[in-house]
């Protein structure tokens, strides 16, 4: 007989049989143990990958003059030792010698962009425009950093590969200038990201730095649930270190602009500490989000 009463005493009373399924429920515990292992493990790569960045930063300003500098010594003394070689430079110091030319040029061409004029028409806009704005500029920052490195490569190719004529030598003239055309342009995008994250600094609401924090949670969506393979893991985590440490790179900047204007007064720093604690734990939370829930419905240990 089937009664309300029979129902509620069976519910009360019946048992779970986990044993019967140990294969299904030991994978979703390892599950939970990887989700928690996440975050140590991401931070490692990140705590690396960011050394990395910094090291390839340094050695612009560091060891690449010291290398312009032999690459030119040893052009101006070559004719005293005789040309033994075909070649006046070894294609490493050509390439020297290009990055270096490209750097003082952009450096020079960067003294006419009036970055006071820049911040004030950034300003002067509502905050969804400057949502807006900051959205494509990451976009485009990311555009442009893909191929730009390959106008880098072709421009360091082509001065560098064997040349039967020597006329051939010519074709690395317009690569020299398109190389220029991107570093300056680039500059310039990173400059304006930089501006609208010091006026969201220095908004008064703050609704603009809470608008652009969230819009680190948006990436959440457009990635978990995507099927990724170990190898599209690995490129994603490029890019998520190479995002953190530019991220790093224009906070100082704006620290440093901020502190500029109040005669480096440490009172204004404290001021000016909350809020970049915000952006960089909204940035390593997001991280640890979308990376634990990539590994977990794509079944990829945290070892990888």
């Amino acid at each position: 007989d089937l009664s309300l009463l029979r129902f509620i005493s069976a519910e009360l009373t019946r048992g779970y049989f986990l044993e019967h399924n140990e294969a299904k429920y030991t994978e979703r515990r390892e599950r939970v143990y990887t989700c928690m292992r996440i975050p140590k493990e991401l931070e490692k790569l990140m705590f690396f990958g960011i050394f990395l960045c910094l090291d390839a930063f340094l050695y612009v300003f560091t060891l690449l003059p010291l290398r312009v500098f032999l690459a030119m010594f040893r052009f101006i003394t070559l004719p005293c030792y005789g040309l033994r070689d075909r070649r006046l430079l070894q294609p490493a110091q050509v390439c020297d010698m290009l990055k270096g030319v490209i750097l003082v040029i952009c450096y020079f061409m960067m003294h006419y962009v009036d970055y006071s004029m820049m911040y004030h028409l950034i300003r002067g806009q509502s905050v969804i425009k400057l949502y807006i704005i900051y959205n494509m500029l990451e976009v485009a920052d990311r555009l442009i950093s893909s191929f730009g490195q390959d106008i880098l490569d072709a421009l360091y190719w082509t001065a560098t590969e064997p040349k039967e004529r020597k006329r051939a030598h010519i074709g690395v003239i317009p690569h020299f200038f398109m190389a220029v055309l991107y570093v300056f342009l680039h500059a310039i995008l990173i400059m304006v990201q930089a501006t609208t994250l010091n006026v969201a600094f220095n908004s008064h609401n703050k609704s603009l730095l809470t608008i652009m924090m969230s819009n680190n949670f948006v990436e959440i969506k457009g990635s978990v649930f995507k099927k990724f393979e170990k190898n599209n893991l690995f490129q994603m985590s490029n890019s998520d270190i190479k995002e953190r440490f530019t991220n790093y790179v224009l906070l100082l900047i704006v620290c440093l602009r901020n502190m500029e204007q109040f005669s480096w007064n440490p009172d204004h720093f404290w001021v000016l500490f909350p809020d970049v604690c915000m952006v960089v734990a909204s940035e390593i939370a997001v991280d640890i989000v979308k990376h634990a829930f990539i590994t977990k419905f794509n079944d990829i240990t945290a070892d990888v």
